[in-house]
């Protein structure tokens, strides 16, 4: 059972200069007294596993997590701490250390997951690295002073897919400097209600509309990928993880140091090869711009991956995590740094997070494929900005939702089957609605007319046109209320050669109902896509065995 968006446009990459202006100071860089904040499209100094229903695990444990450094550390920590016999009373302790929040603020329900034929269902969990500054810790760790107790930002989203058979996982990073659309969002408990904003926002703003949630609702609109969790972490935490785990190993091609003649830069300063880091100095990796690659977050967004293979690397090789006191610090710390999906079916507890763990441990490391979004930089005032490349962005979306490895390959996954229709194309009647606008443009006219003809050619003439305003929609897509009617919904598909994956079981229509999307404007066939089974180069996608991964170091930055 599952659910499932697209991306913008721009032109291509430039490098930035070292000194410009940025919004740093979050799990980004600058130096605690050094930062400075930019407008552009943000607001203020920004720093820079066996089948899952949705719902989530089921089982009993223990772990946490931070957004990069914690990925499965945490999880595989109080994973840990849970079999070296933690009492009933300390896990109740940690539980209440979790803090939770609704998984989606927006108002378009996200579709059930489709199982394939084995009855297996993926698992999408958002993580998301916040630079919230509303503690001494955070502050310290944060800098950016000027920002302290000011609303977080998304700073770092990573959707973590685990495969339906769990035999590979696929990560896809978000630049933190995207331009999309936020849809509106609504804050449960306060009931504020934030309007979508007019014209594109950067994705690391969705969280101050409401919390997690409105990103959860944001990368929906954007991806159509279902959501099944989402784990947020501040700073804290970090340090001790990496501290915990003996450190871990990352390369660079020659010695750097990450700082600027203005300040800026995260104070990274490593010699070349490859060293052990933990501690302020894991950190300031993760947080480093200035220094990597061609300055940009794209490059610390490469940084962060290899540093999160390395990571799994050391935490499956049992790196250090088996002195007591220390585990239990980093329970506390992980723990306390977290916030995640509420809900019967969420994460709020440590049992819920170590059958997450359990869940993640099935992939083997090198099934792990972290990617970044393809993207291109902006023109005009979106120079500096990045939009989410033009099919090839959506590409990676669409390998995702049908639960395509991003490795390559060959997937064990067992497809669905295809249902028998229990009425002929003459008796199913179909609804057609025109959702084809865009973020620019008016609905395509004419296009429900259009397609309920060509569907009255194919024999099903009961197939009718709702001429009533619909929400515009990126893709084409098959919705129906009941299971008797997916063999029907899947035969309108399979006559207009619309994917198998589009058609979903929903509560919120009452009949078959086919809305023609962004997707498919111009008269003819069904566009099928051309995406195949194939990961984009420009999603930069690298293997979690991969450990000769090394940085590429900018020029200037050496000594």
């Amino acid at each position: 059972m599952t659910r499932s968006g697209i991306p913008g446009e721009g032109t291509r990459p430039r490098v930035r200069q070292a000194g410009r202006p940025d919004r740093d100071g979050g799990l980004h860089e600058g130096s605690p007294e050094q930062e400075t904040s930019s407008g552009g499209g943000g607001r203020r100094g920004a720093p820079e596993d066996g089948g899952h229903r949705r719902g989530g695990p089921k089982r009993h444990g223990r772990k946490g997590k931070r957004r990069v450094l914690r990925w499965v550390a945490s999880v595989t920590a109080l994973l840990i701490i849970g079999g070296a016999g933690a009492g009933y009373l300390y896990i109740e302790h940690l539980n209440g250390n979790l803090k939770k929040a609704d998984l989606t603020l927006g108002d378009k329900k996200m579709a059930d997951h489709k199982a394939n034929a084995a009855g297996q269902t993926p698992m999408n969990i958002l993580l998301i690295g916040s630079d919230a500054r509303d503690s001494k810790e955070n502050q310290k760790l944060g800098g950016a002073k000027d920002t302290f107790g000011a609303p977080p930002l998304a700073d770092v989203q990573m959707l973590v897919h685990l495969s339906a058979d769990r035999s590979n996982m696929s990560v896809i990073s978000m630049p933190r400097d995207t331009m999309l659309k936020i849809p509106k969002c609504t804050n449960p408990e306060t009931k504020h209600v934030y309007p979508a904003p007019i014209g594109l926002k950067m994705t690391n703003e969705t969280l101050e509309r409401g919390g997690p949630g409105c990103t959860v609702a944001t990368w929906y609109e954007l991806t159509g990928i279902t959501i099944d969790h989402f784990m947020m972490i501040d700073f804290s935490g970090v340090i001790s993880m990496a501290d915990a785990i003996g450190g871990v190993p990352v390369c660079v091609k020659g010695n750097v140091y990450s700082h600027t003649s203005t300040g800026k830069g995260s104070g990274l300063k490593l010699e070349k090869g490859t060293t052990k880091i933990k501690g302020k100095q894991a950190l300031q990796w993760l947080r480093t711009r200035y220094g990597f690659e061609d300055g940009t977050d794209l490059g610390r967004t490469h940084a962060q991956h290899m540093y999160m293979n390395s990571m799994v690397r050391e935490l499956r090789k049992g790196t250090k995590l088996t002195d007591p006191g220390k585990l239990m610090g980093l329970a506390e710390a992980a723990t306390d740094a977290l916030t995640v999906d509420k809900g019967e079916n969420g994460l709020g507890s440590v049992n819920k997070l170590y059958d997450l763990a359990e869940e993640l441990k099935k992939v083997p490391t090198k099934r792990i494929t972290m990617t970044t979004m393809p993207n291109v930089y902006g023109t005009g005032t979106l120079k500096e900005r990045v939009l989410p490349k033009p099919g090839e962005a959506e590409q990676l979306f669409q390998m995702v939702r049908d639960d395509i490895p991003l490795d390559g390959k060959a997937s064990k996954r067992k497809k669905s089957a295809a249902k028998k229709p229990t009425a002929s194309p003459a008796e199913t009647p179909v609804t057609v609605r025109n959702g084809s606008g865009t973020e620019t443009e008016y609905a395509a006219k004419g296009r429900a007319t259009t397609v309920q003809q060509l569907l009255v050619g194919k024999g099903f003439d009961q197939a009718k046109v709702d001429g009533q305003s619909t929400e515009a929609t990126k893709r084409t897509g098959i919705l129906f209320p009941t299971v008797d009617m997916e063999g029907n919904a899947q035969a309108v598909a399979k006559a207009l050669g619309i994917p198998l994956t589009a058609v979903k079981k929903s509560a919120d229509v009452s009949g078959i109902t086919l809305t023609v999307g962004a997707d498919w404007r111009e008269d003819g066939d069904y566009p099928v896509s051309s995406a195949e089974e194939k990961t984009p180069d420009s999603a930069r996608a690298l293997n979690g065995e991969d450990n000769k991964a090394c940085m590429d170091i900018q020029p200037g930055f050496g000594w």
